[in-house]
């Protein structure tokens, strides 16, 4: 009975005597490192470009801050503008776009100098609604081959460039513009980067001379054919409109002048001729000797009649056309026009400077029709095609004097003026 109880003690001494295990939970970690790109803003243009007209002076059909839908070639002169909308973008956020520029210089690309900061805008565009979370189509907004189709105003913003042509001594001669973004991680351009011609110089160059010489009073002489050609800047494509006008002559010398009734030698009917000037408030006014009346509601009031220099012009009536002209360019001439005489010379209208009146009654060569309509036709405005000149294009003109009996004097005090309005 002992030796058993003995046996069963030391079992029970053997099993306190080994370890105790236990349930725990166990781990380890490791680093992680994260970066994000340092994303380069990128810009698109959209919508559609604008050039403004300047305030300066008008032209045929636009004014004061209106579209320059006229111009068709790459020039531009001070006062006028190029206006620009662009998308933005900058993944990181917005905030990260720095600047938003329009640029000028010698190349394409990053870097030209500066010349206008853009606007960042929201709402109303220019007079077009942008509501907010609306991506304009015209932006075509791409991401390699990604198209963006929502726009989202913490990466996104528009902005509204203009640039306003300085004057020649800061700005001449041929350039890049574009619209730069500038952010802290780069630059971009919007990939339409335009070539422009600023301030081009514009100039008229006339050869030869008009001269009659020893003209017999109650005959009709003519000249020599002299050249009056647009003398712009080479390169520039600056297409000019021409006009014509003059003054009455006299007789500088001290010499008892009279032609026929007094000492001047009249260029045309006594009132200058304006086309318009009946539309603007002014008279009624006509070019030439003729029956009734003609008013700013007849052909547009162009001077309607015709050159009376071989004809009234001889005679001792002063109230007529003396001195007409004859001209050709290309396919046409004077000829066509409703107020050409027989040979296709027509009258010279009044002026020493240019003014708007000129438009529509002392273009060189007008089209057939009294009214302003013309074979030209840009944006909807007419122009008369034989009277626009490129760069060193000319026109070829004759004169036609018509000398009244009596006359007696030298008539060289007096001026022709000719005029060229870039388009």
């Amino acid at each position: 009975m002992r030796k058993q109880i003995s046996l069963a003690f030391m079992a029970l001494l053997t099993l306190s005597v080994l370890p105790t295990i236990m349930a725990v939970s166990v781990g380890t970690g490791i680093g992680i490192d994260v970066t994000t790109e340092e994303f380069p803003p990128m810009i698109w243009q959209c919508d559609n470009r604008i050039v403004v007209e300047d305030c300066v002076e008008e032209g045929r059909d636009t004014d004061c801050t209106n579209k320059l839908v006229e111009r068709i070639e790459n020039y531009a002169f001070e006062g006028e503008q190029i206006g620009w909308r662009v998308l933005v973008l900058d993944k990181n956020k917005i905030e990260e776009v720095q600047d938003v520029v329009a640029t000028i210089g010698d190349v394409q690309g990053v870097g030209n100098d500066i010349e206008v900061e853009c606007q960042r805008v929201t709402g109303s565009v220019r007079g077009t609604t942008v509501p907010n979370g609306t991506l304009l189509a015209s932006c075509n907004a791409r991401i390699l081959e990604e198209q963006l189709l929502n726009f989202d105003d913490n990466t996104m913003a528009y902005y509204d460039c203009l640039f306003t042509v300085e004057t020649p001594e800061s700005m001449y001669g041929e350039y890049f513009l574009t619209v730069e973004a500038i952010g802290v991680d780069g630059e971009a351009t919007m990939d339409e980067n335009e070539y422009w011609f600023l301030n081009p110089i514009i100039a008229l160059t006339v050869d030869g001379d008009v001269s009659f010489e020893d003209v017999r009073p109650g005959t009709v002489s003519y000249s020599s054919t002299i050249l009056v050609g647009n003398d712009a800047d080479q390169g520039s494509g600056v297409l000019m409109d021409m006009f014509i006008s003059g003054t009455d002559f006299y007789d500088p010398v001290d010499s008892g002048a009279r032609c026929p009734d007094t000492n001047q030698l009249q260029l045309s009917d006594s009132r200058r001729s304006p086309s318009n000037v009946g539309q603007d408030g002014g008279s009624d006014a006509c070019s030439g000797q003729g029956s009734g009346t003609c008013s700013a509601d007849e052909n547009n009031g162009h001077a309607v009649y015709d050159c009376q220099a071989g004809t009234l012009g001889l005679t001792n009536d002063p109230n007529t056309d003396h001195l007409c002209y004859y001209a050709t360019n290309g396919a046409y001439s004077t000829a066509a026009a409703d107020n050409a005489d027989l040979e296709g010379y027509v009258p010279i209208v009044y002026g020493d400077v240019f003014t708007r009146d000129f438009y529509n009654d002392a273009e060189i060569i007008r089209n057939a029709g009294s009214d302003a309509s013309g074979d030209l036709v840009i944006n909807t405005i007419e122009y008369h095609a034989g009277n626009t000149l490129s760069p060193g294009a000319e026109i070829a003109l004759n004169f036609k004097l018509g000398m009244p009996e009596p006359c007696v004097g030298d008539f060289s005090s007096g001026d022709i003026f000719f005029w060229g309005e870039a388009i």
